[in-house]
């Protein structure tokens, strides 16, 4: 198995979102969770009710931030004052690493606030990977970037998502939050060989994985994170840990959110893959 040096936590587990119907409970009765992450987005603003949680959980939890706006695929500049925010998060959590997504949300200073894809050309992966590593140096903490789910392909790309994907990780030396859902997604919608995909990014450089729920509509796949994995996805996974090791794992339920119990069976069905690969005892 290769050695992650972009995380060094594989006794991480499995995590799962910190979300706001699941608070109280989490709180109350100390629930048995390996991690939780974060939306750092949601805890930028100075005092309120997501800070005052934010500190009980760091009381009794370890939490890996997770953000949805720094837009590294963007054409503009990175926004220096929600960099600076992030950090100040960073600090207060103790987050070993940092991941946001490789995508483009951004123009002219209006936001779509959505993860647009990219075109996977060497132009965007260099003009990517230099914002990554600006991120980081600013930061100060380990990056990882995560690909998306996507519905539509852009006909001037000249190399596949996961020859992009490489490129920009190995480009920022930066990590990889592998999105098994998304990869199996992807490879629906856009017709190819999800394990291809698995096969061919630096596994030394996944950092993290995500799971999660999707919908199957009549002509594509939706990444909708707002039901249990699908039995492809979890093939996918135990795929992907067969080849990367014991990585971090966090599940993905934002949406129809259910009791907090089901949520967290769901995620520990991951388990038995982890296990899988443990050496036997003598």
């Amino acid at each position: 198995m290769p050695i992650n040096r972009f995380n060094a936590f594989s006794g991480y587990g499995i995590g799962i979102g910190l979300r706001v119907p699941h608070y109280d409970q989490i709180l109350r009765e100390k629930a048995m969770v390996d991690w939780f992450e974060l939306l750092s987005e949601n805890f930028l603003a100075e005092g309120g009710r997501q800070r005052r949680v934010l500190d009980r959980v760091l009381e009794q939890y370890r939490v890996v931030l997770h953000g949805v706006g720094l837009y590294f695929g963007s054409a503009e500049p990175l926004d220096r004052d929600h960099l600076r925010r992030i950090k100040a998060l960073v600090r207060r959590t103790g987050t070993p690493w940092l991941s946001d997504h490789l995508c483009w949300g951004s123009a002219d200073g209006r936001y779509s606030h959505d993860l647009l894809p990219m075109p996977f050309t060497m132009a965007a992966a260099r003009h990517t990977a230099a914002k990554i590593r600006q991120a980081a140096d600013f930061l100060e903490v380990p990056v990882s970037v995560e690909n998306i789910s996507s519905y539509a392909e852009l006909t001037f790309s000249t190399m596949t998502e996961w020859e992009f994907l490489s490129e920009v990780a190995e480009l920022a030396d930066c990590g990889i939050l592998l999105d098994v859902n998304n990869v199996y997604i992807v490879s629906q919608n856009h017709g190819f060989d999800p394990h291809v995909y698995l096969d061919n990014i630096p596994h030394e450089r996944v950092a993290q994985i995500h799971i999660g729920g999707h919908s199957r509509l009549a002509t594509h796949i939706l990444d909708t994170h707002d039901q249990p994995v699908a039995d492809p996805v979890w093939k996918l996974y135990g795929y992907a840990i067969r080849k990367l090791g014991p990585t971090p794992t966090l599940l993905e339920w934002d949406d129809r959110i259910p009791p907090f119990e089901e949520v967290h069976r769901e995620a520990r069905k991951a388990n038995r893959f982890l296990a899988s690969l443990a050496p036997a005892q003598p």
